[in-house]
């Protein structure tokens, strides 16, 4: 959930924390209640051989991935996290809020947060330069059935001194899909807009029983601003 900078600044912080809460809760709580179709909690995990993110490794290890998602006519709201088997390895913690505009559009704001697991953190800090928050804002299209091509734009706007920019393009094919995403400031050794994110994900399910399939994937990454290549396999759950 995204709160305006100028809000949290007159918030306690730990009023924030519940604030965010108390949203996830309710929207959950009223689907339980009312088993209303309208309202979907969407529970969940994946498992991959290396966390890499934008054509960077983060972690240098397998990570689990834990999400737990509602949504409520064209609103989401989510919280995903990164937990790499390495500890303390690099480990993070996101909130988002997106707007869906017809399936097709999609406004996303991301909070993410990345704990400090040898030194400690205060999650509740959001202090500019001293936190370990990074606001986002992201634009993308969702493609249609028959036009699989998937665009995005995205700016950190609080707690990134370069206001880094990402873009990226996919195009699906059956079960393939390629990609390629460049960017700046934080996506790259240098700072300079470049090409850091160029691949393709492969996808099948395995059938478990007649009614469960387990979805794996693996994805070919390389990142040529940084000279780097990644072979990824993941499991969903």
């Amino acid at each position: 959930m995204y709160i305006p900078i100028n809000i949290i600044k007159h918030m306690n912080r730990k009023k924030y924390f519940l604030l965010l809460l108390v949203f996830f809760i309710t929207s959950g709580g009223m689907k339980v209640r009312a088993q209303d179709k309208r309202y979907l909690i969407d529970p969940g995990a994946d498992i991959k051989s290396r966390y890499v993110w934008r054509g960077t490794d983060y972690g240098a290890s397998p990570s689990i991935q834990p999400y737990l998602e509602f949504a409520a006519g064209s609103f989401t709201a989510g919280a995903w996290g990164a937990y790499a088997t390495n500890k303390p390895g690099v480990q993070e913690m996101d909130l988002y809020l997106s707007y869906s505009v017809k399936d097709m559009v999609t406004l996303t704001v991301t909070d993410y947060f990345f704990p400090d697991e040898v030194n400690g953190y205060d999650y509740y800090e959001y202090r500019k330069d001293s936190s370990g928050h990074i606001f986002e804002g992201m634009v993308s299209f969702d493609g249609t059935e028959k036009l699989p091509l998937r665009l995005m734009a995205a700016v950190n706007f609080f707690n990134d001194p370069e206001n880094s920019v990402y873009i990226e393009a996919g195009y699906t094919f059956s079960f393939l899909e390629v990609f390629a995403g460049a960017g700046n400031g934080i996506y790259t050794t240098d700072q300079k807009f470049n090409l850091v994110n160029i691949g393709i994900c492969a996808g099948k399910e395995i059938a478990i029983t007649d009614k469960y399939s387990l979805p794996v994937s693996v994805s070919l990454i390389t990142n040529p601003q940084a000279a780097k290549i990644y072979l990824v396999f993941g499991i969903s759950f």
